[in-house]
């Protein structure tokens, strides 16, 4: 699939999972289920994970080669997304190299915890101001959860991990969450501030 398609259903899952998620700019529901399996698009892509926080979003997406990669490269890429005029707008993001078997849940003694980031970065939201100050950003994490880990707390959302154990956070304040990894009870397993994180390359 192409890069132009990708992001046509990106912005297709943002606009049909209005009625799952909450409106942009308002209150989010206590729990965000997520998918139990990675969600195939057309073309041997999939969707990993995807996160809405008001009025800004991430997508992420295992990627089998595209326009910007190699044919035989297999790439972990997080798109990040703000609601502005009435419609979900791209804003940028990136991309790594997915592991080997990238949808086998993980041990917490392979990951070294609950949770690992294997990769962050920020996109600016406001990139046609008029002065070069004053810049806002879009912040994404990409993580994996570790096996028993049902659920992540980011400040008043709750987002359901789905069977592979990789997540996407995203937020737009200046300073960076922190992360509670819950299991199936709601017993908190480990704490995670992306803060100071420890970014490690994809187990």
């Amino acid at each position: 699939m192409n890069d132009r398609e990708v992001r046509e259903q990106c912005l297709r899952l943002l606009r049909d999972g209005v009625s799952e998620s909450p409106a942009p700019g308002a209150a989010a529901d206590p729990v965000d289920a997520a998918a139990p399996a990675a969600a195939a698009f057309t073309g041997g892509d999939a969707l990993l994970s995807h996160d809405i926080d008001g009025d800004i979003a991430v997508v992420s997406l295992l990627r089998h080669g595209s326009d910007r990669f190699r044919p035989d490269d297999v790439m972990i890429e997080g798109l990040t997304f703000q609601f502005r005029g009435g419609e979900w707008m791209e804003l940028g993001g990136g991309a790594g190299s997915a592991p080997e078997r990238p949808l086998d849940r993980r041990s917490e003694d392979e990951l070294g915890g609950p949770l690992r980031v294997y990769a962050s970065g920020r996109t600016v939201r406001n990139a046609d101001r008029l002065l070069p100050w004053g810049a806002k950003w879009v912040n994404q994490a990409r993580l994996r959860a570790a096996a028993g880990v049902a659920s992540i707390r980011v400040g008043s959302r709750v987002l359901g991990v789905p069977e592979h154990g990789h997540v996407a956070i995203v937020w737009g304040s200046r300073r960076a969450p922190r992360l509670e990894a819950l299991d199936a009870d709601g017993g908190v397993r480990g704490v995670l501030d992306l803060e100071h994180p420890t970014v490690a390359a994809p187990a």
